[in-house]
């Protein structure tokens, strides 16, 4: 499921579940906040858990980025979704936190492929979308995926943000643009750039077997 059903309005006068609740925060309502929280925080989770490739990192991040979002909530003026507003602080921090470290740390990918189950299955699609299955890919997902990620982590910062936001979480370029602040066009040259990399990449993982 994309995450912008969940800025559907609802029969509220127009008013998106999440608008509503943004509103009871603005009086003070810590139940609707966290009622916000409990709404977004697997998918926001997920998105900077792709991008700093670290659970704990991961946690401390999503939890700093809604307590951002609650400390500035009555700033916040409605102009895009409160999803794309929370992305946006979530991702912020997490380039932030990635140009800061020296050193990139991985972790087992038999640990991420059991946290993550099948998110980059439609990234993987993308990859092979003109390729022909071999018969035995079925067999053979679960090492797909392993290359598949290590070359995902192995993107720039925003080559990565690109393709986890649009490849993974499936969200539309109008939606990855105001998350990063970017023209539509941008996020289309870096996601082209992003997968011809990853093309690459997978196609060299290839011929070293």
């Amino acid at each position: 499921m994309s995450i912008s059903q969940n800025s559907m309005p609802d029969d509220n006068n127009g008013k998106s579940e999440d608008d509503l609740l943004v509103a009871r925060c603005r009086k003070g309502d810590m139940n609707a906040f966290g009622q916000l929280i409990e709404k977004h925080q697997d998918r926001l989770f997920n998105v900077i858990y792709r991008m700093v490739n670290n659970h704990d990192d991961a946690l401390e991040l999503t939890q700093e980025a809604f307590f951002r979002a609650l400390k500035n909530i009555k700033k916040f003026r409605g102009h895009a979704g409160f999803y794309t507003w929370l992305f946006r602080i979530g991702v912020n921090l997490s380039l932030n936190f990635r140009s800061r470290r020296s050193k990139i740390q991985f972790h087992s990918i038999d640990y991420q492929y059991e946290r993550t189950g099948h998110q980059a299955d439609g990234l993987l699609a993308v990859m092979e979308s003109n390729e022909d299955m071999a018969p035995d890919y079925q067999a053979q997902l679960k090492e797909h995926h392993q290359h598949l990620l290590i070359a995902v982590e192995k993107l720039d910062l925003n080559a990565r943000a690109v393709v986890v936001l649009r490849d993974i979480e499936e969200l539309n370029y109008a939606q990855i643009a105001k998350i990063l602040e970017v023209p539509v066009g941008t996020v289309k040259s870096r996601l082209a750039r992003a997968r011809a990399s990853l093309r690459g990449m997978l196609q060299q993982t290839e011929i070293g077997h």
